[in-house]
């Protein structure tokens, strides 16, 4: 039976095009040749070509206890065969294996954002062999560390670093644009994006299923396989919902004692479009994100995503690039040269942006150092020459600088500037710097902002372990409702969890390893696509481009979703009712029902479609229209 049943699935078009056609002979068979027997004949055999499918589907779900609409549909054309009305049969199969065809299409072009990912995917890889010689391996037979070289016109088959070589590369299957970026010695490049001219050679770092690009698919496959409260109650309806339209049915055979009426009970009854309304309609808003770079994990998170009504952001690599710069170093004890040298040294060991951002300084003397530990949300502490140095906020130094006036003072004249604060102090107190880094707001933002607040999202806030003048620097340009600075990860994830228990629904968007209990603490965790591995799996929600215009499509996209997926469970529901409605008032039948139920597939079909091409469109002002506004 599971062979027969395969047969059908892989033939599902064949079959229906055969009835198609029988149905046509059926047809010229009674007008032309004036031959209701010939009629009778092709429709019959209509009718059991349609219902061999679908009653093997019936059965196999009776063996799991579980009573389909393919149960309904089956007992429903065995009935019509019973009184003879094989024109009813054939028509009611062929109208009901062309959903499935039609529901099958609708899927699979849904679905080609992922296909097209996976066939972009690379699948060979030109391996530098220790002696010098190049052999072509597949990627998935790689391991860390091997060198691969990549040449013009060629896709980078791994991620990795380049180690020889300069070239431009396009990364508009990674972020989503085009524009072409410079690689060269140190730089990181992924797999599957395009090198356009020049030749590196690059050191495996990720291969396969491990890459950023091989993420990408896997999240986006895993997301259009969940499943939506909504779809979730229209599978638990399916349950019982078919049960009673056979009782139904039933009771109104035993009533009127008409097995024809009874049989058009179960045939119209079928709630087909309510149960693909859903999933197409879900499929369509995830594929759509993923060609936008906004990549939905389930589509559990699309409905939660329209219930938000507070977005709380990390700052830096979130509101801004988070490739912040030192623009003053104010020594104020010891020797500025060698603070630097030792200041370089320590932060090496972390890969926070400000601590990229004092690695860049230049230096004279390369020192190695020891004992290095690091001080959650504070900074580090390390041992160089015998001396402990501490590098971070004011809360690490305070032990060792007690009522420091003029370290005070100057604190709060850089902090009003907007600068981001690193102190470095030794132990013995003969060195005390001031690192004054300054981050840039990202393109966009304030507008994609203002947008959000358009959506409906009432509080905007930024959450930072920053101090506060530089935090509420930032905020100035942003139309930012609060702003909590000097916190803590777990400060933020509390605050967090507060606000929940308040009644707020909460998004948190974040980028580094120190947001995973904030995003973690969230009722959706948005994570930026440049940030680290550790926030991006504990997300719900990725924005590749981090783009925070992204998020302000990726929250209509999730409105609109929500929103055609209500209309298509209207629509269904709608339809049944008035076909019951008609049927007892004496104006539908069993054939002209069932055509009219199959339209309402397809009408369900085609306004989830229209999500594929979905776009929220922005006025003069940067403000978007209501997102029921379909293109």
């Amino acid at each position: 039976m599971v062979k027969a049943q395969q047969f059908f699935i892989k033939n599902r078009r064949t079959v229906v095009a055969v009835m198609a056609a029988l149905l046509l002979l059926a047809e010229v068979g009674r007008f032309a040749g004036h031959s209701m027997v010939a009629y009778q004949i092709f429709m019959a055999i209509a009718g059991l070509i349609g219902l061999i499918p679908i009653l093997l589907t019936a059965i196999s779900s009776l063996e799991i206890r579980l009573i389909s609409i393919d149960v309904l549909v089956s007992l429903a054309v065995i009935g019509a065969f019973i009184i003879g009305e094989f024109n009813e049969a054939a028509i009611v199969t062929w109208l009901f294996m062309l959903g499935e065809v039609l529901e099958d299409a609708t899927l699979q072009k849904t679905r080609s954002a992922v296909q097209q990912l996976a066939n972009m995917a690379p699948q060979t890889a030109q391996v530098v062999n220790d002696d010098g010689t190049i052999s072509e391996e597949d990627v998935d037979f790689l391991d860390v560390g091997t060198m691969v070289q990549v040449k013009t016109g060629a896709q980078v088959p791994v991620d990795g670093k380049v180690r020889d070589g300069k070239a431009l590369v396009n990364e508009a299957s990674i972020t989503g644009e085009s524009r072409l970026i410079t690689k060269q010695a140190n730089d990181e490049v992924f797999a599957g994006t395009i090198l356009e001219n020049g030749t590196i050679t690059v050191e495996t770092t990720a291969t396969g299923e491990d890459t950023t690009f091989g993420k990408i698919i896997e999240l986006v496959e895993e997301a259009q396989d969940s499943q939506t409260k909504a779809q979730r109650f229209i599978d638990r309806f399916a349950k019982y919902y078919t049960p009673l339209v056979l009782l139904v049915a039933i009771i109104v055979g035993l009533i009127t004692w008409d097995l024809r009426l009874a049989i058009t009970v179960m045939v119209l009854g079928c709630p087909g479009a309510l149960v693909i309304g859903v999933p197409a309609s879900t499929v369509a808003g995830i594929g759509n994100g993923a060609r936008q770079g906004i990549l939905f994990k389930g589509s559990d998170v699309m409905d939660r995503l329209r219930h938000v009504d507070t977005i709380a952001f990390d700052k830096t690599g979130t509101l801004t690039l988070g490739r912040p710069a030192v623009k003053e170093l104010l020594v104020l004890k010891g020797d500025r040269q060698t603070i630097i040298d030792q200041a370089v040294a320590i932060e090496q060991q972390s890969d926070h942006p400000l601590a990229q951002a004092i690695t860049a300084l230049p230096v004279e003397q390369k020192l190695t150092p020891a004992d290095v530990k690091t001080i959650k949300g504070q900074g580090l502490q390390a041992v160089i020459t015998g001396q402990e140095y501490r590098l971070g906020n004011q809360q690490l130094v305070d032990k060792l600088l007690t009522d420091n006036t003029q370290l005070k003072a100057a604190s709060e004249r850089l902090a009003k500037a907007g600068n981001s604060l690193v102190i470095f102090a030794s132990a013995d107190r003969s060195e005390l710097a001031i690192f004054a880094i300054k981050d840039r707001l990202r393109p966009q933002t304030a507008q994609a902002l203002q947008q959000l607040k358009q959506l409906g999202v009432k509080r905007l806030v930024m959450l930072t372990g920053d101090n506060l003048g530089t935090a509420q620097e930032i905020a100035a340009d942003l139309p930012i409702n609060e702003v909590h600075a000097e916190m803590l990860p777990q400060d933020k994830a509390r605050f967090i969890e507060q606000e929940r228990k308040q009644g707020h629904q909460v998004v948190f968007v974040g980028d580094g390893i120190n947001d995973s209990p904030a995003l973690s603490a969230a009722d959706v965790a948005i994570a930026m696509g440049s940030g680290t591995d550790v926030a991006m799996d504990v997300s719900d929600l990725v924005l590749v481009k981090s783009d925070l215009s992204n998020l302000v499509i990726g929250i209509a996209l999730a409105n609109q979703t929500m929103h055609t997926m209500n209309e298509n469970i209207m629509i269904a529901l709608l339809t049944v009712l008035l076909l019951f409605i008609g049927l007892f008032a004496g104006y539908v039948e069993m054939a002209s029902g069932m055509l009219i139920h199959e339209l309402s597939i397809l009408i369900v079909i085609l306004n989830s479609m229209r999500l594929i091409k979905y776009s929220p469109k922005v006025d003069h002002h940067q403000f978007l229209v209501p997102a029921n506004d379909l293109e």
